[in-house]
C-alpha cells in the first residue's frame, strides 16, 4: 500500500505543478471543489441534482480555468515546454477533455432527439422528468469517463497507475480545497500567477 500513496501523492503534485499557475485557475478549482463536495452529499438523495450540480457548475468552472486561463507557454518552473507537459499528462489532457466535454454537451440534444435513450430509461412527460432524466444521463457519462480512463491506463501503464488516478479523481475535490483555499485573497491582492516560490512536494 506505501506504493499506492507514493504514486498517489507524485500524481497530485504533479497536477498542482504543471497544470495550476493560474490563480483564477485555482480559485475556479476551489468553487470546482466546493461544489463537488456537495454533489457527493447530494448523491445519497438525489443522484440526478448532483450529477445536474456536477457538470454544471464543478466541471465547467474546473475546465473552464484549464482551457482559459492557464498559461501554455514554456513553463519555466519546471522546464517543461506545453506540448510535453499535454503528452505526459496521466488523466484527461485538453484534447482527451474536449471529447469529453462535447459528449457531455450533445447529451442533451440526444435525449431530446430520443427521450429513451433506445429505451435506456423512461421517456421524459415535463421539463422536470426531462432535467431528472439528463442528470441521470450526466451521471453515466461521468462515471463512464472515469471508468474508460481507468481501464484505459491499465493497458497504457499498470493496474496501480489506473486506480491511483481514479483515487485521485474522486478525492481531488477535498484535495484542492486544502491547496487553493487561499486563491480568492491572493486574486485580490492582483496575483494573477502563482510563483511557485514553494517548489516542494505537497
Amino acid at each position: 500500500m506505501s506504493g499506492f500513496f507514493e504514486e498517489l501523492r507524485i500524481q497530485r503534485w504533479d497536477d498542482h505543478r504543471y497544470y495550476h499557475h493560474s490563480r483564477i485557475n485555482q480559485a475556479l478549482h476551489l468553487l470546482s471543489a466546493l461544489s463537488f463536495l456537495t454533489a457527493y452529499c447530494l448523491l445519497m438523495v438525489d443522484p440526478a441534482i448532483a450529477a445536474l450540480l456536477a457538470w454544471l457548475v464543478s466541471m465547467t468552472s474546473r475546465q473552464a480555468g484549464h482551457f482559459f486561463f492557464e498559461p501554455r507557454g514554456y513553463d519555466e518552473v519546471n522546464q517543461a515546454t506545453h506540448e510535453h507537459k499535454e503528452e505526459i499528462k496521466v488523466g484527461y489532457n485538453l484534447r482527451r477533455k474536449v471529447v469529453l466535454m462535447t459528449l457531455w454537451a450533445l447529451s442533451p440534444v440526444a435525449l431530446y432527439v430520443e427521450p429513451s435513450l433506445w429505451g435506456w430509461m423512461e421517456p421524459a412527460t415535463d421539463a422536470s422528468q426531462y432535467l431528472h432524466n439528463l442528470g441521470l444521463l450526466w451521471l453515466a457519462i461521468g462515471v463512464g469517463g472515469l471508468l474508460f480512463r481507468t481501464v484505459h491506463l491499465f493497458f497504457l501503464k499498470d493496474v496501480k497507475s489506473g486506480l491511483v488516478w481514479a483515487t485521485k479523481i474522486l478525492t481531488d475535490p477535498f484535495h484542492d480545497v486544502k491547496l487553493y483555499w487561499r486563491a480568492p485573497l491572493f486574486l485580490l491582492r492582483g496575483e494573477l500567477i502563482d510563483p511557485m516560490i514553494k517548489h516542494q512536494r505537497v
